[in-house]
């Protein structure tokens, strides 16, 4: 099954984008493929999207001031315990892609982010999913999400 339209409309002087679609604001940042991301067929190879996926997390965390460097330092840490992708259409060698990334489903030790991959190049939805993360500590016994973190979701917009 195709996936809904996605319509991005940047938002003023930032990295995030509003969907024309349903109204839903996500966090964009962009990623050029590498030669050693692809397969013998001369595509993306499919796991990694997940490694797309950690980097829009990454640039995320970073812009919000709170980089996931810190979040380790601060005694957190946010393995990942379930992934889902969704593939459309492929990815391949040197393809300029827009990452997009927000904050999905918010529980008291997990937490969700949702993600949306489209070719710069005409907007085409390649890829869709989400991580779902559990909060430990540095003895990886679950605890409650860090105050800093939940901050992301509070503070994102529309959120």
């Amino acid at each position: 099954m195709r996936p809904k339209p996605f319509r991005p409309q940047p938002l003023e002087n930032s990295s995030f984008v509003r969907d024309a679609t349903n109204g839903l604001v996500w966090f964009r940042c962009e990623m050029r493929t590498l030669y050693i991301d692809t397969d013998r067929s001369q595509v993306v190879y499919h796991s990694n999207y997940l490694k797309y996926f950690e980097f829009s997390r990454a640039s995320l965390m970073r812009e919000t001031k709170y980089p996931y460097r810190q979040i380790e330092e601060d005694g957190f840490v946010y393995p990942i315990i379930k992934t889902e992708l969704n593939y459309y259409s492929p990815l391949y060698y040197d393809d300029l892609m827009y990452i997009h990334i927000r904050p999905g489903k918010l529980e008291r030790v997990r937490l969700q982010f949702e993600y949306l991959i489209t070719k710069a190049e005409g907007g085409e939805i390649s890829c869709t999913g989400f991580t779902r993360h559990c909060a430990i500590n540095e003895k990886g016994i679950p605890v409650e999400i860090d105050p800093q973190t939940l901050r992301l979701w509070q503070e994102f917009p529309d959120s």
